[in-house]
């Protein structure tokens, strides 16, 4: 079956030897470029059938391709009788045809010139068929890349940011450049796109080149930016995209700010300020100028200064500014700081009943906690001396700290020594068999004092050296003792105050005696103390009003009329009673 473009050109039978029709036919006006077409990729092989049905008395066949306003160039010959093949010398075609045995003409290795018109032809005795094939190769293109890039932009400048190039590719393709991931349209004196298209004169490849010309503002700090190349496929439109990039975006400092770096909230006194100064431009500013208190003209310095030991008059509000003495910032700093003075301190010696006054004052930044140790034991208030005790003795410790200020503590010591003269009191006491008798001297005295005991008449002594613990001044040294008959001990008690003797008669263990109670504890003789100065208070107190109300009635009875005579017989009376007084002596005599 004949397809129509076959008709159209179909020639009558002819007579003329057959070369000269397939000439004429050859020159014969062909239609436009065909319905066929075949797309191939650059480098693969180009497939091209026939797509004419082979009649039965065909002769031969052969293909050609035809160029616009030139003649039509044969390259290829199959014999259907003689099953020969032959292959015009076409030079750009040397060794890349294959044509099979059904006409279908292979050729390897595509490239961009085989973009041509080829037309298979039938030849038989009297017709000629004919079937044109439109042959359209693609090449992708190489992924887009950037070049001469920008090392940085300015806001305000419009600056060339790079290049996008996309190497060999076929048909040309189109560059496209985003910001992230929207397209970036041509905006006059902010965004300018420049375009240029090269090819390869040998391959007919082309290189296309896309350059960006960008006016940056701060919103494209960390913007990414983009190009993509379209090209035709042989199938449809494909897309390649290239690495994104991000800019360098310079704009200048609209804000300084001064921070205090330390690694604690709060600054103390010996403590190291270090101030740091920046900008929000970028790049940031390198050198500022730095203000100190009581210092009259700024420091200039790079973005960090150390204030080095800073004191308590460093307290006050620092400053920093770009060295154009433009864009200030301050800040408050205040050094804590905390004094605590103990009076007395150290050691201190006193007598037992003397007073001593101690006084622990704190001076700080803040409100500060003060307290008392004694012996490493927190005591609940503050120690008071009016009449040293023994137990007073110690080591005291006046500690204060700032709990908002981390580190900040000061402490002082007061080493108390209460001295007195040796005391001693003794007792006795009976065991309950009867068999022997406890004797003890309870001893108080600071230093400790030395125990020598002594006895007069006979008896058995045992476990002289036996002592209680010296707590608060106070210790006891007991003896054990049978005697045969009465006994007097001697206890001895010395230190370097004084040397203090008492003695006590002890009867013969056949002789029953009381025994004497032990001292009672410092308390209840506190106690007792406190009691008897009531009393005595009391007595003080009645004989005072006794003898004003005395006063009172001699005066009285001195107005009175009658005062003379109660005081003649007052004076009889008071010689009856001498008289009688002289007789009662006369008569004991």
């Amino acid at each position: 079956m004949e397809t129509p473009s076959a008709a159209s050109c179909r020639r009558r039978p002819l007579k003329p030897p057959l070369l000269l029709c397939l000439l004429l036919f050859a020159l014969c006006p062909q239609p436009g470029l065909g319905l066929y077409t075949v797309n191939t990729v650059y480098g693969d092989t180009i497939i091209l059938p026939c797509r004419i049905e082979v009649p039965d008395d065909l002769m031969f066949g052969k293909w050609k391709y035809e160029i616009a306003n030139k003649a039509p160039v044969f390259i290829a010959f199959r014999s259907a009788t003689k099953k020969s093949v032959h292959y015009d010398d076409v030079p750009e075609y040397k060794d890349r045809l294959s044509l099979s045995e059904n006409y279908t003409l292979s050729i390897t290795n595509a490239r961009i010139s085989d973009e041509k018109r080829f037309v298979c032809m039938l030849v038989t005795e009297d017709n000629v068929f004919e079937e044109p094939t439109i042959v359209k190769v693609f090449k992708q293109p190489s992924p887009p890349t950037f070049v001469n890039k920008a090392e940085f932009l300015e806001t305000e400048q419009l600056k060339m940011l790079g290049e996008c190039i996309s190497k060999e590719g076929y048909p040309e393709g189109n560059l496209t450049w985003y910001r992230n991931e929207k397209v970036l349209q041509p905006v006059e004196g902010v965004v300018v796109i420049n375009e240029q298209t090269n090819v390869d004169k040998a391959s007919g490849l082309y290189t296309v080149i896309s350059s960006l010309e960008y006016m940056p503002t701060k919103e494209d700090t960390n913007a990414y930016f983009t190009c993509t190349i379209t090209y035709p496929g042989p199938k449809r439109q494909e897309t390649i995209r290239s690495e994104s990039r991000v800019f360098n975006i310079h704009y200048p400092t609209e804000k300084v700010k001064i921070q205090v770096v330390s690694q604690r909230n709060t600054i103390k006194e010996g403590d190291n300020i270090t101030l740091k100064c920046s900008g929000n431009g970028n790049p940031p500013p390198e050198e500022f100028l730095f203000y100190i208190p009581g210092e009259l003209e700024p420091i200039k310095s790079s973005s960090i200064h150390i204030l080095s030991d800073v004191r308590r008059n460093a307290t006050g509000e620092y400053g920093c500014s770009l060295t154009d003495k433009s864009l200030t910032d301050s800040t408050l700093i205040t050094v804590h700081y905390l004094d605590l003075s103990l009076t007395p301190s150290g050691e201190v010696i006193k007598q037992i009943g003397e007073a001593l006054p101690v006084s622990c004052t704190v001076s700080s930044s803040r409100n500060a906690t003060l307290f008392w140790l004694k012996d490493n034991t927190r005591m609940r208030s503050s120690p008071s001396f009016s009449n040293l005790q023994y137990k007073d003795a110690g080591n005291y410790i006046c500690e204060t700290t700032l709990q908002e200020v981390a580190g900040l503590k000061k402490r002082q010591t007061l080493t108390l020594i209460v001295e007195g003269k040796p005391q001693i009191k003794m007792s006795k006491k009976t065991s309950t068999d009867g068999t022997f008798k406890t004797i003890s001297c309870h001893v108080e005295g600071y230093p400790k004092p030395a125990v020598l005991w002594t006895a007069t008449g006979t008896g058995i002594l045992t476990n002289k050296t036996e002592e209680t613990k010296y707590v608060d001044g106070k210790f006891s040294s007991k003896i054990i003792i049978a005697p045969e008959e009465n006994v007097t001990l001697t206890c001895t008690a010395e230190n370097p105050l004084e040397r203090t003797v008492t003695s006590l008669n002890v009867s013969a263990i056949n002789i029953p005696e009381s025994d004497e109670p032990d001292e009672r504890n410092n308390d209840n003789r506190e106690n007792v103390n406190d009691q008897a100065k009531l009393i005595v208070g009391i007595v003080v107190g009645l004989l005072l009003a006794a003898l004003v109300a005395g006063v009172a009635y001699w005066l009285y009875m001195k107005k009175s009329k009658t005062a003379s005579k109660h005081v003649d017989k007052d004076l009889g009376n008071l010689e009856e009673n001498k008289k009688l007084e002289e007789n009662n002596h006369k008569s004991e005599a």
